[in-house]
């Protein structure tokens, strides 16, 4: 029999309490994920398993170190995350619980339990995945903005996954709109990754919800971030990737949406943009093309999403009206990175009237300057009309 009669012996204890200590105390126990939780309450009460002897862990097919762990499991490490659980807006939430996400449980078998700092009640709005390249273009970070802009105020919950780049600005910009947002982390919840994410988690923690299927303290590991993308998928009823390259892991969550049977959308890019040839492989794979947050909200019911929710209703984008040369500029630059010559060159226009304009554009959000004398056009609906 164990021999720490300390854990999960308190007088007074009642059986929920009873029952969240064994719940902590099993996922921290090394070899044990999803699945072995599943199977384990499909044996009996995990508080009662506790007490099995060591013969009785061994005939579960527990490892030696899942049985030392068990046998006398760390009390400062289970006793800091009982404190955790008791501050406001966390927790720890079961597959079988009422504020566990049904789409979740219904794309993953086994659903993983997830540890929660925020408010759960978002994961049940209608979800939609925005996720892409860590290392995206100045388009790719606007398109990423735009469209997690008017999904949210289409009365969707925006998940992604907290990385730099596509991921990080698609969180803002629902922050931005008022909007909830979620970010599923491949650390344990309370390691907010990258670092420099920090305060951006602490403000979806504020107004929208961090989760993590791994516990407390856990640091990242590369093995983690296709578990993290399997529940970023699985939360939601669409994937869109705005920007990603090849080897990008926001391929694997499209990936695994399309597994989940989930939908899957993908942003075209610029043949000449690194950052748009996985978009480009997940279209000729059969992913659905989109060109405006419209489309996405047509396709999967904006009305039905904003009903009952307190949504604000979509907002047209109204950009800054462009003068006639403006226009010439625009029309000039294209949509791909351009310098300075092949734009004198293009439009015979003068030094001083190129430069002037490009200030202007820059200030509007309109061009971006990429450096080195290149520059991008990020407007997306007036060009040429």
């Amino acid at each position: 029999m164990r021999d720490d009669p300390e854990i999960g012996d308190s007088p007074g204890m009642n059986d929920r309490d009873s029952l969240i200590l064994a719940r902590l105390i099993w996922l921290r126990t090394p070899g044990v994920g999803p699945a072995k939780l599943a199977e384990l309450q499909r044996i009996g009460h995990l508080a009662e398993l506790l007490a099995m002897s060591e013969q009785g862990f061994q005939q579960l097919g527990l490892s030696a170190a899942a049985i030392n762990w068990l046998k006398r499991p760390n009390e400062h490490q289970i006793a800091a995350d009982l404190t955790w659980l008791q501050q406001p807006g966390h927790a720890l939430i079961w597959p079988d619980e009422l504020d566990y996400p049904r789409l979740l449980s219904e794309a993953l078998d086994p659903a993983p339990p997830l540890f929660v700092a925020g408010s759960p009640d978002c994961l049940h709005w209608p979800t939609i995945a925005v996720v892409g390249a860590r290392r995206a273009s100045a388009g790719g970070i606007e398109n990423a903005r735009w469209f997690a802009t008017e999904l949210s105020r289409a009365g969707y919950t925006v998940v992604s996954g907290l990385a730099y780049g596509v991921d990080a600005e698609a969180h803002r910009a629902c922050l931005q709109a008022g909007g909830p947002t979620v970010a599923v982390l491949g650390t344990g919840v309370d390691v907010p990754y990258p670092l420099g994410n920090t305060p951006l988690a602490q403000d979806i923690q504020r107004q929208g919800v961090l989760l993590s299927e791994f516990p407390l303290g856990t640091s990242p590991r590369p093995e983690h971030f296709p578990r993290r993308n399997r529940v970023i998928s699985g939360l939601c009823r669409a994937t869109l990737v705005v920007e990603a390259g090849l080897k990008s892991g926001s391929l694997i969550t499209a990936r695994l949406a399309a597994e989940q049977n989930r939908e899957v959308f993908a942003i075209p890019g610029s043949i000449h943009n690194e950052h748009a040839r996985g978009c480009h492989r997940l279209l000729r794979d059969g992913a659905c093309l989109v060109e405006s947050p419209a489309e996405i909200i047509e396709l999967l019911g904006g009305l039905l999403a904003r009903m009952g929710h307190g949504a604000l209703p979509p907002q047209p984008v109204r950009p800054a009206l462009l003068s006639e040369a403006e226009h010439q500029l625009a029309d000039a630059m294209g949509f791909d990175p351009v310098d300075f010559d092949t734009l004198q060159r293009r439009t015979g226009l003068t030094t001083q009237a190129i430069s002037t304009m490009l200030a202007a554009l820059v200030l509007k959000d309109r061009v971006a300057d990429l450096g080195g004398g290149r520059y991008t056009w990020l407007a997306r609906s007036d060009v040429g009309s």
